[in-house]
Parts: C-alpha cells; structure tokens; sequence
C-alpha cells in the first residue's frame, strides 16, 4: 500500500538511491536531497509526511541534522539513519524529538516498519539498539 510523501536526505547518492528503491513501492513520493540547504528547502515546498536524514548530513547550526530539523521544523516526522551504534548516540538523537532512528546496516530490514509506525504516531528504533 502507497502512503506517504518521503523526503530522503544523505549526502552518498548511492545510499539515497537504493532507499528510494526500497521505498518505492511503500512510498506516494519520494524526494532525494543531499545537504542541509536542499533538505530546508525541500521541507518548505515539498510538505512531507516523513523525512529520512542521515545523521553525519553536515548542519550548519546545530550540532547534528536531528536537532536542526527538530528546531526548525517541530511538526516533522523525522527517522535518523546512522552507522553510530553507541547508546549515546541514540540518546541524543532522541532528546533532539525525533520520531524514529535507524542503522544503516539495518536499513533494508528496518526502514519500512520504521516509516509505517511512525506514520502511525509511535516511535521506532531499530532492534540491535
């Protein structure tokens, strides 16, 4: 079932392209961006219901993408990928208000049910956290 309008941002085009291939049959839409400056844009226009981020995305005022986008836009249901696997990373990421984390290495297996919970108002972390 289609639901939802994705914003993928990761600055590695190959990993923005094979999630949108994971998600292109679970996805309304799908928006690949690869910086902060293309990402705020795109929230701004775009109006998504999900937003994807990968956490090393450079920012250019907060300490790391999931604070960023939770300052500027509170109403944006955001999942973090990330390679980090320390609980305080997590911890952060988290505290930041963002609704899902995911690893990385995860990400064929977790992603789906992360942006389907989500969608559905609850929070999601990868199992291996």
């Amino acid at each position: 079932m289609r639901q939802g309008r994705i914003i993928l941002a990761d600055k590695h085009s190959n990993m923005l392209a094979a999630i949108r291939h994971l998600l292109e049959d679970e996805a309304e839409t799908v928006l690949m961006v690869a910086d902060e400056i293309s990402l705020n844009h795109a929230l701004e226009t775009f109006n998504p219901d999900v937003v994807v981020a990968d956490l090393s995305l450079p920012t250019s005022r907060e300490t790391n993408i999931a604070w960023s986008l939770k300052k500027n836009f509170p109403k944006i249901k955001i999942i973090i990928l990330s390679v980090h696997e320390e609980k305080t990373v997590l911890d952060d990421v988290m505290a930041a208000g963002v609704e899902g984390f995911v690893l990385k290495p995860r990400a064929v297996i977790d992603l789906i049910p992360a942006i389907r919970g989500v969608l559905r108002g609850c929070k999601y972390i990868s199992p291996d956290m």
